[in-house]
């Protein structure tokens, strides 16, 4: 893939429903905490302050953006099973990635938040029965239904987007 943007291609929905790839994405999400500490280990200041691209967020909003997203996807979880088709409000990832503390706290904060987060939720994911995949929410920003299997593909997914751009930068810098 040339496009910088997405190291690892573009989300693709998953055509059908295959029982055996959840096990598989609730293993990618228990392991993004472990798989962003590594891409950032050994960064200085200088370092996490790096844009992953030109015009893209630097390294340490990154990080805080996955803090963000996961405390926002473990929510959208709980009420997608918690409640009939819940209507989910969006977040602007662009603005959360301006705000100070996206822009100015320890990258070590977040780190931790993926840990407890990531724990949690894949704890959830595992205890739910295969119907529960099926259970929908409809996303606001979108106007789409989308059912906890597919939402839970989609962050698999992200975790690895997300750290194959700080990968990539690592690698372009040869740090």
């Amino acid at each position: 893939m040339n496009d910088i943007r997405y190291p690892i291609g573009k989300f693709e929905k998953p055509a059908l429903f295959q029982e055996e790839k959840i096990k598989e994405w609730i293993a990618d999400i228990r392991q993004l905490p472990t798989a962003m500490r590594e891409a950032v280990s050994g960064f200085n200041e200088e370092q996490l302050n790096t844009p992953y691209r030109e015009g893209g967020w630097t390294v340490a909003q990154v990080v805080h953006h996955m803090a963000d997203a996961s405390m926002n996807a473990f929510l959208r979880t709980k009420w997608t099973i918690t409640e009939a088709a819940p209507s989910i409000k969006p977040f602007d990832e662009n603005a959360w990635a301006e705000t100070v503390d996206a822009r100015s706290v320890s990258v070590e904060l977040s780190l931790r938040l993926l840990e407890g987060v990531h724990g949690r939720w894949t704890q959830l994911l595992e205890s739910l029965a295969t119907e529960d995949f099926q259970k929908t929410f409809y996303h606001e920003g979108t106007k789409t239904k989308i059912d906890l299997y597919t939402f839970v593909a989609m962050y698999a997914w992200h975790g690895k987007h997300h750290t194959a751009h700080i990968q990539q930068l690592r690698q372009k810098k040869g740090w």
